[in-house]
């Protein structure tokens, strides 16, 4: 592993965990300039092609989904953290369909479940989008919702 600081190839590793997608995070030390740095490890695992409402395929992409979730989060409570877990959730959660192609509702309706759990307000910002709340009436009756599950 080249160190990010110097870019010299030799570090050596100082602590290992792992973590419950099967992922390792080792915390290492270069060995010429005595930076320490980070490193984390997951395996590949294929994901399903997205079909999307209009029928196109689309690879499954980890960015877009986390910048989707980070928008509907912004200015919210919500750790990077606790985005990047939901965000590996899903991921795992689409591996372990092993299929080759999943309807980008699926990964939707994950994100709405997780967002639900993680914060209402980014829920709901999420909501006007994906469930199309296209008016104060739609958008009131779901925040309506959400409160009698509350109660």
């Amino acid at each position: 592993m080249r160190c990010p600081y110097c870019q010299h190839a030799d570090s050596k590793v100082l602590d290992t965990t792992h973590d419950n997608r099967g992922g390792i995070r080792r915390r290492r030390e270069c060995e010429s300039c005595h930076q320490r740095f980070s490193t984390y490890e997951r395996p590949i695992l294929a994901t399903p092609l997205l079909v999307k409402r209009d029928g196109a395929r689309e690879e499954f992409d980890r960015e877009k989904l986390a910048r989707g979730i980070r928008i509907a989060c912004a200015k919210r409570p919500v750790s990077a953290a606790a985005i990047e877990q939901l965000v590996g959730e899903i991921e795992t959660s689409l591996q372990k369909l092993g299929r080759e192609e999943v309807n980008s509702r699926i990964v939707g309706d994950m994100v709405i479940a997780g967002l639900k759990q993680l914060d209402l307000i980014a829920y709901i910002r999420y909501a006007i989008v994906y469930l199309h709340l296209n008016d104060l009436k739609s958008i009131r009756n779901e925040i309506d919702h959400l409160l009698e599950g509350k109660e």
